[in-house]
């Protein structure tokens, strides 16, 4: 294992952070216990003292395929593995072209567009050096209780690529912003959107320094251009009061707050 700095100012989906050090994991090394684990901080927001921090190395980038089961290593990245998927005709990824970040982010929290989530597609997931199966791990909508560290996943290879599907399902970023974000700040509440409750409170477009709920989709919380966590914070806790207020739904954060 080694260090390296990372400046999450730049590195995160959301523009938000400093220069911190991360630890980096290598084949073979123990993983720490004490260190939070993050990936293509897609879903990131990272405060100005965030937990120590690790990261996976590139020897846990990788994809195999034997006896009709492809293992694809936690580093991944989602978009090789989408290219990979369509290059060797394999159905069940292209949900993934959706998802920016690593395999790794997308098990930590069920990742997934619509109907389609990765633990619908799962076998199996290597935690902390043991495999285990997917119905052994509790799972719901964006959740995932993994009890350690993932660094790998098996899934059974089915033909059929669908690049309808995959068409499709670029055709939903239409109505995302494209500002930095982390994606979907809030989870969906049961039978109701995130985005629709913060509209509803009148935040759509709402700005707070150089972060703001976008006036294109209401759950996306953009950095305009040198946003600070603060602002970001202050702009998720007002969305968060002001719903409950409204309408007694208490948003919870889909967003990792470190």
């Amino acid at each position: 294992m080694f260090t390296k700095t990372i400046d999450f100012s730049k590195y995160s989906s959301i523009k938000v952070g400093q220069p911190t050090e991360v630890l980096m994991i290598e084949k073979g090394d123990t993983i720490p216990d004490d260190r939070y684990l993050i990936g293509g901080a897609n879903n990131l927001l990272v405060s100005p003292n965030p937990p120590p921090l690790m990261m996976l190395s590139k020897d846990f980038a990788y994809i195999t395929e034997e006896k009709n089961m492809l293992e694809i290593g936690a580093a991944m990245p989602t978009g090789r593995i989408v290219s990979y998927a369509k290059k060797h005709n394999i159905a069940g990824f292209e949900f993934c072209s959706k998802l920016p970040g690593t395999l790794g982010g997308m098990l930590a929290m069920n990742a997934g567009v619509k109907e389609y989530e990765i633990f619908n597609i799962l076998h199996s997931i290597e935690i902390n050096g043991k495999w285990v199966l997917k119905e052994n791990i509790p799972h719901g909508y964006r959740f995932a209780q993994l009890s350690g560290v993932a660094t790998a996943a098996k899934f059974k290879v089915k033909e059929g690529f669908s690049q309808s599907l995959l068409d499709s399902l670029l055709n939903l970023r239409s109505n995302q912003p494209h500002d930095p974000s982390a994606g979907s700040a809030f989870k969906n509440p049961e039978g109701d959107a995130a985005g629709r409750l913060i509209e509803a409170v009148g935040l759509k477009g709402f700005q707070k320094g150089n972060m703001a709920w976008s006036d294109v989709h209401a759950n996306f919380l953009v950095n305009l251009g040198g946003g600070t966590y603060g602002d970001a914070s202050y702009l998720m806790e007002l969305a968060k009061t002001n719903v409950y207020k409204e309408f007694g739904i208490v948003l919870k954060e889909e967003v990792k707050i470190l």
